[in-house]
């Protein structure tokens, strides 16, 4: 592996673990504390008040460390399409969540507006600008692609907004969102060096900011990253693996922040039909196993041990 891979994630988790205690006093003057639920899990109530939107943090490690590294930039400037801009939309809920007191943040419309424009920009550029064609690598079958053809905008906008969905429903817990993309942005930045793909410096980034972040995230968290951050890193995610030609490859890599989504989308239908029965404690995921008598950091461990195992699963299905 390049060298220049290595020393990014150094660069980036020194810069990330600086930025911390710079940050959190600044936010905690401005007042930008998280709103907890009142009907979430009662123990979470004692984290109203803990700094939010730190995943400026982590982004700024990354835009800082990139320009040092990057030998060519058109092939990471697709995925930063994505994740700046999904970034930004997270930034602007969890602005009017925390500065305007509103607790729902951005209208449900306009967070799914602003994700469209984002995935349309996105899918322009990787289709006219650099030319990766439709064509997409099948897990398992030995290196075989398949060519999408007109499906694949349809395709890649499913993807896209479930993945970003996904990691925003992961960001439950001190810790699970950061330790689970830091080895999900790992195994990216493996198989690109592998593969020559030239977005390994950019993964590299992610998995040092990521893990410089988590000294100030890891339980009891002294700041949590916000939408700003769990919308950027599922932008990053699926945008990386589109960059690979591997999107399908994200079902196992996160399937972590598939299991929150469905989890919610099962609880919410089966809560309709039946007229107000449940089929989790609690929706996400996280917190059905947290009612089960699971601590937090046990939850945390569990889910990214599961991750670790199934990114070892991916490489193999490659």
């Amino acid at each position: 592996m390049d060298n220049n891979v290595i020393i990014t994630v150094i660069i980036s988790f020194l810069i990330s673990a600086v930025l911390c205690p710079i940050i959190i006093p600044f936010l905690k003057r401005l007042k930008f504390g998280q709103f907890v639920r009142e009907d979430g899990p009662q123990e979470h109530l004692k984290k109203s008040g803990t700094p939010t939107m730190g995943g400026l943090i982590f982004l700024a490690a990354i835009i800082i460390t990139l320009p040092f590294f990057v030998r060519e930039a058109t092939k990471i400037i697709p995925v930063l399409i994505l994740t700046l801009g999904l970034g930004l939309i997270g930034f602007l809920d969890d602005y009017i969540k925390v500065v305007k007191k509103r607790s729902m943040g951005l209208r449900a419309w306009q967070k799914m507006a602003g994700q469209l424009v984002v995935t349309g920009i996105f899918a322009y550029y990787i289709l006219y600008v650099t030319k990766i064609g439709t064509e997409m690598l099948i897990p398992f079958t030995g290196g075989r692609h398949v060519d999408l053809g007109w499906w694949f905008i349809p395709v890649l906008f499913i993807v896209v907004l479930g993945t970003a969905n996904g990691s925003n429903f992961t960001d439950g817990l001190d810790g699970l969102e950061s330790s689970v993309t830091a080895v999900i942005a790992g195994f990216i930045t493996i198989v690109s060096a592998a593969n020559g793909a030239g977005i390994e410096v950019l993964g590299a980034a992610v998995v040092g900011s990521l893990l410089g972040f988590l000294t100030c995230n890891v339980y009891p968290a002294k700041i949590f990253m916000g939408d700003t951050g769990s919308l950027a890193l599922g932008g990053f995610v699926a945008g990386s693996a589109y960059m690979l030609q591997m999107p399908f490859i994200i079902v196992i890599i996160a399937f972590i922040y598939l299991a929150e989504v469905i989890s919610v989308m099962m609880q919410v239908t089966y809560f309709k039909i039946t007229g107000g029965k449940r089929i989790f404690k609690m929706a996400p995921i996280h917190h059905h196993f947290e009612l089960c008598g699971w601590s937090e950091t046990k939850v945390v461990g569990i889910f990214t041990i599961l991750t670790i195992i199934l990114c070892l699963l991916a490489y193999v299905a490659i």
